[in-house]
């Protein structure tokens, strides 16, 4: 990558092409330059062969189904859908959001999210679209707490024998800050909670565990005058990990993962975000993240 953040694929394409092409891209207005690229990717749709595409199905790893026994995951999920709180409202996400939803709240590139030619993108992360939908819906409550089950596609290459796309059951919490991290606390027993009955109950053999890291002072305050008694009085075993460096810079305040038989599977990853913040221009908006993969957990608990 350049000193102005080009691979050397887009230097190379760009080169290939007369001059000043990208700049008169960039400068149509949004329906023309949807227009345009609708109309080249109609031409080499209507160059393709049926070999085409089962090579492409053979070969290119976002359309290669998942290894997973779908039953299975959908008694994973369901069961996941039964044991969340009643306030806590279900939302069915499109396949797509608006263009921008993850760069624009998290420190997240474009190049890790599949775009597409009508101004969106394909959900990379559901917590992200959670996120805008809980900013819209906190014009009219008081506090939010917003559920999804998802598919997710990511650009970037996982490795070997990974899947560029994969499930994760999300929770976005949304909610007004009332001073000295009372708000953050509350959101977190909520969070930590649910995780600890789901997992009990879906992977009680993969010997879960809840870790937590906190990166705020006044947070480590309500950790042990609030959210470790709270979940104590609740049987809620929570494990400290103050040596946790990812994430640091993407969560704010406190961070969570969910592991199974001691450190060795992660499941599920969380923390305390500015989005909702930001997407309502609220600096006293607190927002909670959290996430399970449930097609790591259906594994786990198939094993």
């Amino acid at each position: 990558m350049d000193a102005d953040g080009r691979t050397g694929a887009e230097r190379r394409v760009w080169a290939a092409l007369p001059t000043g092409t990208r700049a008169a891209l960039a400068g149509l207005p949004g329906a023309d330059l949807r227009t345009a690229l609708l109309a080249v990717a109609g031409d080499r749709a209507a160059a393709a062969r049926p070999a085409d595409v089962v090579r492409r199905w053979r070969e290119d790893r976002f359309v290669r189904p998942a290894d997973v026994d779908p039953r299975a995951l959908s008694r994973v999920e369901g069961r996941l859908w039964e044991l969340l709180p009643a306030d806590v409202a279900g939302v069915e996400l499109s396949p797509v959001a608006p263009l921008g939803t993850c760069a624009a709240v998290a420190p997240v590139s474009q190049h890790r999210i599949v775009s597409t030619m009508r101004g969106t993108e394909v959900v990379s992360d559901p917590t992200n679209a959670l996120a805008v939908e809980a900013a819209v819906r906190r014009q009219h409550a008081d506090e939010v707490h917003l559920a999804a089950a998802h598919r997710v596609l990511r650009a970037q290459d996982f490795g070997p024998g990974a899947s560029a796309h994969f499930r994760l059951f999300t929770l976005v919490s949304t909610a007004r800050d009332t001073g000295s991290g009372r708000t953050e606390a509350r959101l977190l027993v909520r969070h930590l909670a649910f995780w600890h009955a789901a997992l009990a109950d879906l992977g009680p053999t993969a010997a879960p565990r809840l870790r937590l890291t906190v990166l705020d002072p006044v947070l480590g305050e309500r950790l042990a005058d609030t959210v470790r008694p709270a979940l104590s009085a609740d049987g809620v075993p929570l494990h400290d990990e103050p040596e946790r460096q990812r994430g640091r810079g993407y969560y704010r305040g406190a961070a969570l993962r969910l592991t199974l038989h001691g450190d060795a599977l992660e499941v599920g990853d969380g923390g305390f975000t500015d989005w909702t913040a930001r997407l309502t221009g609220d600096a006293k908006e607190r927002c909670l993240i959290s996430c399970l993969a449930t097609e790591r957990l259906t594994g786990a608990a198939d094993g």
